[in-house]
């Protein structure tokens, strides 16, 4: 069955490879960026492809998203299924704290986009969202489920969590527009979600990877004494939002978890890159601290497991091996 998928933020890590898998199933994809935190480098291999149509649009432009309407609208009558998937979203942690930024794009954005999908029809509607929700309940015995009641740090604590906040939002337009029958659709919450192909190196991993290959040494927040994460690859990522929209019976508006279980420490996470860099003894400096920032992050996948066939297949190491690898070319 060829479909058409209409992507925001389709140059962003989420969104670029989305594209690319869905190009090579002969799927036509309709993206769109604005370039706020992405480049059109990130979907190089595909952007002249007859199946990819890509436009230098703004999520919160009125007039630009008539057009996509428009489009979407003349190409959806040749495709036996029409799909939205909402990628659009201010992710990177510096951005976190500005509250006019992140509402406009992540709750005005994905709404906006959500009314859209509807309006032209789309059988489904995915919803990105972020393990960010969990803010200090972010880990028990099992991993946290979507089911948990939610503990967050508020704003006597720090507006980091002003970005959780807004994209729980998005999650009860999601469940509320499945409710009342107008789509189907579901949202997904990512854990630490890492590429080889990722521009800004001031997430974790290639934050790390970056700095030792440039000097043999790391400058970490003084959290990553304590803390530990899971990583999940991007192709897997990507193949869980897939999975999830080819299943019409996991679109009931509800949220899934999509993680791995492969928990790891900051500074073991240092060492591992090193050692995949050839650095036997890397250096490690600590300086400065985030606040309201949770010392453990692992959540339960047992829901998308029994409802799909989604499952991670790369582990850590062979996706910081990828990493590396594209580092070094």
């Amino acid at each position: 069955m060829k479909k058409l998928y209409v992507i925001s933020g389709v140059t962003g890590m989420t969104g670029s490879e989305l594209a690319k898998m869905l190009v090579k199933k002969d799927n036509l994809v309709i993206g769109f960026d604005n370039f706020f935190a992405s480049s059109i480098r990130t979907v190089e291999e595909i952007k002249n492809h007859q199946l990819f149509k890509f436009f230098e649009y703004d999520l919160n432009n009125e007039k630009q998203m008539k057009k996509i309407k428009k489009l979407v609208l003349a190409k959806k009558k040749d495709y036996e299924a029409l799909v939205y998937i909402n990628c659009a979203a201010v992710v990177h942690t510096e951005h976190f704290y500005h509250i006019d930024r992140t509402f406009q794009t992540n709750v005005l954005g994905m709404k906006a986009f959500l009314d859209q999908a509807i309006e032209v029809g789309a059988e489904s509607y995915i919803n990105c969202s972020t393990s960010e929700v969990y803010s200090m309940q972010s880990w028990k015995e099992g991993g946290v489920a979507e089911s948990d009641f939610i503990t967050m740090a508020n704003a006597e604590h720090s507006q980091r969590t002003s970005y959780a906040t807004g994209k729980l939002l998005t999650e009860f337009f999601m469940k509320d527009a499945v409710d009342k029958g107008l789509i189907k659709g579901c949202s997904i919450r990512f854990a630490n979600v890492y590429s080889k192909s990722e521009l800004y190196p001031k997430h974790i991993i290639p934050h790390i990877i970056t700095s030792l290959n440039k000097s043999g040494q790391v400058e970490l927040l003084e959290n990553s004494k304590k803390n530990r994460r899971t990583f999940l690859h991007n192709i897997d990522s990507c193949a869980a939002v897939i999975e999830l929209a080819n299943t019409p019976t996991a679109l009931d508006g509800t949220v899934y978890n999509v993680a791995t279980d492969e928990e790891i420490t900051i500074i073991d996470l240092v060492k591992l890159c090193a050692d995949k860099l050839g650095i036997a003894e890397p250096k490690i400096t600590f300086n400065g601290y985030r606040e309201s920032d949770p010392e453990r992050r692992v959540l339960n996948t047992d829901k998308i497991r029994s409802r799909t066939n989604w499952k991670p297949v790369i582990t850590l190491e062979k996706g910081i091996e990828m990493c590396v690898g594209e580092i070094k070319k």
